[in-house]
Parts: C-alpha cells; structure tokens; sequence
C-alpha cells in the first residue's frame, strides 16, 4: 500500500482514520522491500542482519520438507517462503531457530494474553511461528482443535487444510469448497500477460472477504483474542498482476477499505470501539515494471494484445529482468532454480515494435520439459554445482546471488558485471571479500548475517516516471507481473503506518521518521510487555501520554567510492559511454536521548563518464 493511494474516492475509511489518530507521513519499510523480509520485522521489531531472515526467496541447502499442498520442496533451488508449511521445515532446519529473537506474540502469549493471526500465507504465519496461538490463513487453520471450532461454527476452511493433519483424524466437509482460491488472472491473447485494462475485479478480493468475515463473524467474538494481527493482499497482488493505477488496482483499494470499514463497524457492534487500538501498515509500497520509456514506450492494449506507443496513458511493455540468462550470455556459471520462462511482454517491447527477447519454440519439449514457447531457458539448479558458478535467488526488486566457494575473484568480476548493467542500482557484499569498488557492506544496511547472499543487488528505479498516473517504475527478476516492489526506491521504501485508538495520541501527523521494525517494540510498550533489545525504537512520539520532545533527526548520505574501467550497457545492448559507478544511500539519523537510529530513504546508482 502506497500512502499516495489514500484518496476519499477510493479509501474513505481509511482517509478518515488517518486524520483521527496518528499518521506517520515518513514510514519507511524494511529493505530488501520484500514482503517476508517485512513480516519478519512486525514479528520481531529487528532486521535481517539481527534475526537472520532473508525471505521472500532465499538458498537454504539441506532442507527438507513439504509445502501447503502436500508436495515436496526443492531446497536445492532458492526456496520461496510465503508458505507455513516451508517456514516449518526451515524452523526445523535451523533447530526452531529461524527467527533469532523473540517475537512480539510470544511475548504476548507470556504475559497471559491470547492471540490469532488470520490472512496470507506466509507473512500470516510468520507472526506465529511456533504455534502458540490460533491461525488461519489461506492453506490453513491451526491447531487442529481450533480447526475443529471452525467447522462446526459452519464456516468453510482452506482447501489446503486436509494436508496439515492425517486423514484418519480431519476431513473438510464435502461442500467446504475454495474460499481462498483467486479470481482467473485476465490476459492477453498471448495467455500469459495480464491485460491491464481489465476491470473485472481484484483478484484476491473474494478470499480476502472470506479471512475478514471469519475473523469478524467467530475469531473475534468467539476466540476473542487480546491481540490479532490480519493480513490481506489487496492491494499488493493487485498490483503485481495488473500495475499500480490499473483499474483492478483502484477496484483493490475499494473492497480493502470496504473490509476495513467493516472492521470498525463490528468493533462497535461489539462495545471494543472504545477500547481497542486499531494500527493499519503495510509491508511496503509499490512500483510499476517499466525499464526507461526512451528505449521501451508505453503502449496502448488493443484486442487483446499490445498496440500503439502512448506516452501518457499507456502501460508498461518492459522492464523483466533474468538475472541468471544476462550472465550466462556473459560467460558467467549462473541458476536461478527455473526452467523456462515465456515472457513476450514484459521483458521488453523496443520502440520499433521488436521484441528485446524473440519468442522461441520448443517443439519436442526436450529442453523445457513440454512443448511450447519460451523466450529464456531453463536455468535449474543441477545436483552438483559446477565450479565458480553462481545460485541467484530471484526476489523482485533486489537480487541474491550466491557463490558457494566465497570465490572472491568471482564475486568481484559479477560485482563488475552488475555494475555495468543499466538495469541495477545500489550493490552491498559480504564484508567477507573486503573493500570493493562502488559497493557497501552488508552490514551498512543492517543484512549481515552467517546465512546472508554473499551480493545483495537492487535493481535501478525512476521514481518520477509515471504510469497510470503514478509516479515510480523499476526493473524486476523476469516475470510477466506489472508490479513490483523490493527495490531501494524512495517509492517502495516508503510505506503506510497509522495508528488510532484509546493508547494513541489524536489529530496527530508525526513527520519524524519511522520504520516497520519500531511498530512491535512500540506495541510492546504499549501492553507493558518485556521486549528484550529489538532493532527498532519505541514511537513515543505516538503514544497517548508521552510526546517526541527530544528526538533529533538529520539527513547523512552515504557515497560510495568509484569503480572505474566499466563498459556500461543499457538494456538492449547499446553502449552508454559511461566507464565509472557508484552509488549514494540517503539516510535520515534520529537521535532519542543518546541512541540514533537510521532509516534508509534510498539508494541510487550513478553511471558516470
């Protein structure tokens, strides 16, 4: 969720509850922007550096285990972890240890107080990790008692449920149905690419209504917990589908602000309106996929498919990177764990209508494993990793890469090769390999970890270009999804935090800023739980009682030193005729009685002369 979306049009509840309690106008999400990496700070209040956590998709050799659906996982490829099935088996690869610190609900449930999770899987899950209270999300409902209660309450579960518990002591009821299945994704007539005109509603609408009228109608007066935390996709997976300012986007914002409106109602209903803090964030913002509209111009959709360049109005027809193909075809040893992608669109439409990336065929299926079209091969990881080659554990708007023998000859020549490509922004490695040119450590920025990436890469961003009159693209791991998010943009980096409520303070917009990681040390404040020592800070600033007297903020901006000697490319192959490379990492420092914090506003790449 963007804090530019807010609009009365749009989200009237929510614009109202933002003039009510507390805005925060300079909240600032996790980095890497993923969505895991975000959940793992509103569980812990820390960063990944601390707690040892690099979702969304992340190389884990070693695991084992099975997914939602029953099948087993692939850990010899970047696992993707928005499943609570893969998060358990991770936790147990660790020995129950995949978050290094305590959770804000652990704490909770310590002081005696109850609590329940409800929404998508993964992020859901990972508030939870270890059970303790009830869950449901999209594939599940835990522990099996609780399951249980809901059945006999008459509500429908997850269809992935039966594979959490033996057959012999839980089935669904033959009329359970999907509830948490998506609406059909609508394409063009190329089958893959959404077709981003469409209007026929946001796809997770159906099953996020399902997750709120159970949490409204049973969790909430029933199980009544003292803490819930609910999570729903609109508008993100809107907005990867179809783009940010897609008709479907701004039909995602309705019926989320619809679900939100029916929260406070039923609060009411209840007599809790009074006595409940409400906290509304999101884990991140939202950029449209587009590489520069000089090379790629937006374009009308016409009968189904791509029409004519329309500079103003149009959608985005580029900006689909495959990190793992771009460094094959430059002598590179690189996986990425998939086989072949079919990205028609996305990958990029030049201006005089070629494709960047030709549609193939594979006729007999001997190198896809079908038959069919495909713009990339397969580049799956194999049983025994050659030499010097490179795992990239593709996330959106950064990249993992890995280089299993910590060859630092090699990771200097793909730090090269990266900065050479206009498609990349800021770089951070291993403080293993030493001083290296036009990069930062990635301790700078808080992701030093024995299990982190060896390279952490951001893909480049315009924040001013606008599509769909919004401002903000950039590059993305190669897929066909209109949206993404991940990157150091200002635009993804900054996202929505506001809190309302009896222990909040009234009619307040806080400018200093904050961050995901200050919102469970703050609630933990708030229900005078022991935290520990998180990350994150206590948002005074907010709380009912107390004020921001004394916190002192400054900008400090980071430079790297210049790495020189590159041959730098756009996209497409053409030179630039620039040689040189660094990057700057905006910050703000704010200083609360002696301790400073730092929130990372941006990092951006510079391609010089």
């Amino acid at each position: 969720m963007r804090p530019d979306a807010i609009s009365e049009d749009d989200t009237p509840n929510l614009a109202r509850l933002a003039k009510q309690g507390t805005f925060f106008a300079d909240n600032h999400a996790t980095y890497p922007t993923f969505t895991m990496i975000n959940a793992s700070s509103f569980a812990t209040g820390s960063f990944p550096g601390t707690i040892g956590f690099f979702g969304n998709r992340f190389w884990a050799p070693g695991a084992t285990g099975f997914d939602a659906k029953g099948a087993p996982s692939d850990y010899n490829a970047p696992i993707y972890t928005e499943d609570y099935a893969v998060l358990r088996a991770l936790d147990d690869h660790w020995q129950h240890d995949l978050l290094q610190a305590p959770t804000l609900l652990e704490r909770a449930r310590k002081a005696g107080l109850k609590t329940a999770v409800v929404g998508k899987s993964g992020p859901a899950f990972m508030q939870d990790i270890h059970e303790g209270g009830v869950i449901l999300d999209e594939n599940v409902a835990l522990p099996l008692a609780f399951a249980r209660r809901l059945t006999k309450a008459g509500l429908p579960l997850p269809a992935n449920t039966v594979h959490a518990y033996d057959a012999d002591r839980f089935q669904l009821e033959p009329d359970n149905g999907t509830p948490t299945a998506p609406l059909p994704l609508v394409t063009l007539k190329d089958g893959v690419t959404s077709d981003a005109s469409d209007a026929a509603g946001a796809p997770p609408t159906v099953a996020n209504a399902y997750l709120m009228n159970a949490f409204l109608t049973y969790i909430l007066p029933v199980e009544k917990p003292d803490v819930s935390f609910v999570w729903l996709r609109n508008p993100d997976s809107t907005e990867h589908l179809y783009g940010v300012g897609s008709p479907n986007f701004h039909l995602a914002l309705r019926a989320q602000d619809e679900l939100l409106g029916k929260l406070q109602a039923r609060l009411k209903e209840l007599g809790m309106d009074a006595d409940t803090d409400l906290v509304i964030v999101s884990d991140h913002a939202h950029s449209n996929v587009s590489a520069p509209v000089e090379q790629f111009p937006l374009r009308t959709i016409s009968d189904g498919r791509v029409g004519k360049p329309d500079g103003e109005w149009g959608y985005s027809v580029s900006g689909a990177i495959r990190l793992a193909d771009e460094m094959t075809r430059a002598g590179f040893t690189a996986f990425d764990g998939y086989g072949c992608l079919y990205v028609p669109v996305m990958s990029g439409i030049q201006a005089d209508g070629k494709p960047l990336r030709p549609t193939r065929f594979d006729d007999d299926g001997k190198l896809c494993g079908k038959p069919g079209p495909y713009t990339t091969p397969a580049y799956k990881v194999p049983a025994e990793l050659p030499k010097q080659s490179f795992v990239i554990a593709p996330n959106g708007g950064s990249e993992y890469l890995y280089q299993p023998e910590h060859d630092r000859t090699q990771v200097l020549k793909a730090v090269r090769f990266l900065q050479s490509q206009e498609a990349f922004g800021a770089i951070f490695v291993d403080a293993r390999y030493g001083k290296i040119p036009g990069t930062l450590p990635l301790g700078s920025v808080h992701l030093a970890n024995k299990r982190a990436p060896d390279i952490v890469a951001s893909y480049d961003f315009d924040a001013d270009a606008t599509v769909q009159g919004f401002k903000g693209t950039v590059y993305t791991s190669m897929s066909n999804e209109r949206g993404m998010h991940g990157s150091f943009s200002p635009v993804d980096v900054h996202n929505l935090l506001l809190v309302s409520g009896p222990d909040f303070r009234k009619n307040v917009r806080s400018e200093l800023p904050s961050g995901n990681v200050d919102l469970a040390p703050t609630l933990a404040a708030v229900l005078e739980l022991d935290f520990g020592k998180p990350d994150g800070r206590v948002l005074r600033e907010a709380i009912e009682g107390r004020n921001g007297d004394g916190l002192a903020v400054r900008p400090v901006d980071v430079t790297t030193d210049t790495a020189t000697g590159l041959d730098v490319r756009q996209v497409n192959g053409a030179p630039m005729n620039r040689t040189a490379y660094r990057f700057v990492l905006k910050t703000k420092q704010l200083n609360d009685n002696g301790k400073v914090y730092t929130y990372f506003d941006q990092a951006r790449a510079e391609h010089l002369p």
